[in-house]
Order: structure tokens, then sequence, then C-alpha cells
């Protein structure tokens, strides 16, 4: 996960969602626990956000002419740790509609989750990660067979899902709290 770090800004800035990831694939490509070679058919990131918005004395997200005079009542806010939103790819439907992940029966797809702030718990709802790099070092043997696997906030993770039956997946936080 990388950020910009201007001096007494990095929360600030993280928050605002300006953050992204660089992964790296190994140059002999992924291997599953005994070293034998896994392949995917796409990949979709999935950049998690946790945004923290000011709201005025009635309750109302409040406006600000420029990014900048946001900043005080932003950080007061963000020391609270209670997000206002939580969303992927840094708005809410990012992953619906008509921008939803699809795969075809058969097909396995890699998803890479960041999570910049916050850990964060990635759960495929009717599927499961069948090779997971949790802290996304694909050195690292993956594990097998995850539920739910955990992302570590200032860091990405990896995992390998292959598509067995038709339908519809839904891709989620298991923080059900925030869900």
């Amino acid at each position: 996960v990388y950020h910009c770090a201007p001096e007494g800004m990095v929360p600030w800035h993280v928050v605002s969602g300006m953050h992204g990831t660089i992964m790296v694939l190994p140059r002999n490509g992924l291997k599953n626990p005994e070293g034998k070679p896994l392949h995917y058919d796409r990949i979709y990131y999935i950049g998690e956000n946790d945004f923290y918005i000011p709201k005025d004395e009635n309750g109302k997200y409040k406006t600000y002419d420029s990014p900048g005079e946001a900043f005080a009542d932003t950080t007061d806010i963000m020391r609270k740790l209670i997000p206002n939103h939580v969303v992927f790819n840094g708005r809410v439907g990012a992953l619906t509609g008509k921008n939803a992940m699809t795969a075809k029966v058969g097909e396995t797809v890699m998803f890479v989750h960041s999570e910049a702030n916050r850990d964060t718990r990635p759960h495929i709802i009717g599927g499961l990660g069948d090779y997971v790099w949790e802290t996304g070092k694909f050195s690292n043997p993956p594990e097998k067979d995850l539920e739910t696997w955990f992302i570590r906030g200032g860091s990405a993770g990896a995992a390998l899902y292959t598509f067995r039956q038709p339908g519809v997946y839904a891709y989620v936080n298991h923080n059900l709290i925030e869900a």
C-alpha cells in the first residue's frame, strides 16, 4: 500500500482516499503450498476506504469550498475512529450493477484487497479463498480454503477462487457490524 506523506497530514490524506496498491507477482508464477503452479483467469482489485465526513449541528454533511478547509473538522472526527462510510473502490455501489465483478463458471479469479488504514476481513458469500496470501507476500505459501481472510490496515492481500456454480456471489467485509 502506498500513500502520500506530507508532515502532519498523513492520516487526513489516507482517510481522504489518497492511497493505492502495487502488487508484484513472482517472476516464476504463483505456487500452491506443494510448489505446483497456480493460475488465474482475471484479477480484480478492491481498495477499501473508510471516510470521515464532518456533519453540522443538525446532522447534515458539511460542505467546504476547498478540501483544505475541511482539514480541522475531518481530523477531529477521524480521531474518534468511527467512519461515516466504509466503501470499496472509493464509493457506494462501486462493485455493483454495471460495475459488478464477473466471472464464468470454471474461471479462477484473483482478488487483490487493500485497506490503507484499518483492519478488514474480506469474504465471498457463497465461496471462499481457495488460496489466500493474507499479507500479500507471494514468496510465502498460501493458506488454503479460508472462508474469511484478514487484511491488516496498511497492507494488501490476495486470494484465488474458482467459481464452481453460477450465481450471485457477494464480496463483503465480514465485519458485519459495518456491512
